[in-house]
């Protein structure tokens, strides 16, 4: 890829992010949005609504329900064409300008399992 490598974070700084598993449960376009879905998530004890820019990167977004992948969770809420985000969805290669792909567990693991 040939990316410089980011600054170096503190163990500080990764201490504040909350990663978690969540199951997409449903996804849904957002009205009004040419790039924008709506993801409809479980981590468990709480579910949330995520907002992510892969309409256009995919043919068929609804593909993903019922996939675990990892959310940062403790976002601060984002307002997004009338719509409120309330985490991001960590997903692989948009960077990079490759289509992106999702982080896939090794196996499975309940919804609200932590990243370290």
């Amino acid at each position: 890829m040939g990316a410089a490598v980011e600054p170096n974070v503190t163990i500080d700084d990764w201490d504040k992010l909350d990663v978690r598993v969540g199951l997409i449960e449903r996804v849904e376009d957002v009205r009004g949005s040419k790039k924008l879905v709506a993801l409809h998530v479980d981590f468990g004890d709480f579910k949330r609504t995520i907002l992510t820019g892969m309409r256009e990167e995919r043919e068929d977004c609804k593909a993903i329900e019922g996939t675990k992948t990892l959310f940062l969770v403790n976002m601060a809420p984002r307002k997004m064409a009338g719509m409120v985000s309330e985490g991001m969805l960590l997903d692989i290669g948009y960077e990079d300008g490759i289509p992106s792909v999702l982080a896939t567990l090794e196996r499975d693991v309940p919804a609200g399992t932590r990243l370290c």
